[in-house]
């Protein structure tokens, strides 16, 4: 074998080396880019379906809030009528509604606090517990204390900031997703 075969053999064994070699760079980088484009697009859906969970709890929370408020009002007519057994009745009614809606309402609210983030969870609970004071006045009235009367009008003011409050937190950790 002469001199110049066995620098062309060499010279095509670099050559070839080298393709591997880069070959493998490429597939190396190829893959890793993959991985990290897969990586990002599962990070991008796991934060689309939070967001959306939470829009979902938000909202829940929000019409619930108007339930109540609307069971508020048909309470607050009947406190305003004369004392009657059929005025008991009703109030005792519209009392077992109130506690039926209130399991809703800490249900939403419970759900809020799993979602998250912390801000509209403290929100969300300080709402839940604005529905307090209707329930003592309530039950108050019921137990024939007339003078809590006042209690329940007074108690609309806090109960309507709260939901206020409320939807601010949740605007702004909705913005901040």
């Amino acid at each position: 074998m002469g001199d110049s075969t066995w620098w062309t053999l060499a010279i095509a064994a670099v050559t070839g080396g080298t393709a591997v070699l880069a070959s493998w760079v490429t597939s190396r980088g190829s893959t890793r880019a993959a991985r990290i484009q897969a990586e990002i697009a599962a990070r991008s859906q796991r934060a689309e379906r939070l967001r959306e969970s939470r829009r979902t709890a938000y909202l829940d929370l929000i019409e619930q809030t108007h339930r109540m408020g609307e069971l508020y009002w048909e309470i607050s007519a009947t406190l305003r009528l004369s004392g009657s057994e059929a005025r008991t009745a009703t109030l005792g009614e519209l009392h077992d509604r109130e506690v039926a809606e209130y399991a809703k309402i800490r249900r939403c609210a419970r759900v809020v606090e799993l979602e998250g983030p912390p801000s509209a969870a403290a929100a969300a609970l300080a709402l839940q517990k604005a529905t307090g004071p209707f329930y003592a006045a309530v039950r108050a009235e019921l137990d024939g204390d007339t003078d809590r009367r006042g209690a329940f009008d007074a108690a609309y003011s806090p109960f309507w900031a709260a939901l206020e409050r409320f939807v601010d937190a949740a605007r702004d950790a909705h913005q901040t997703d």
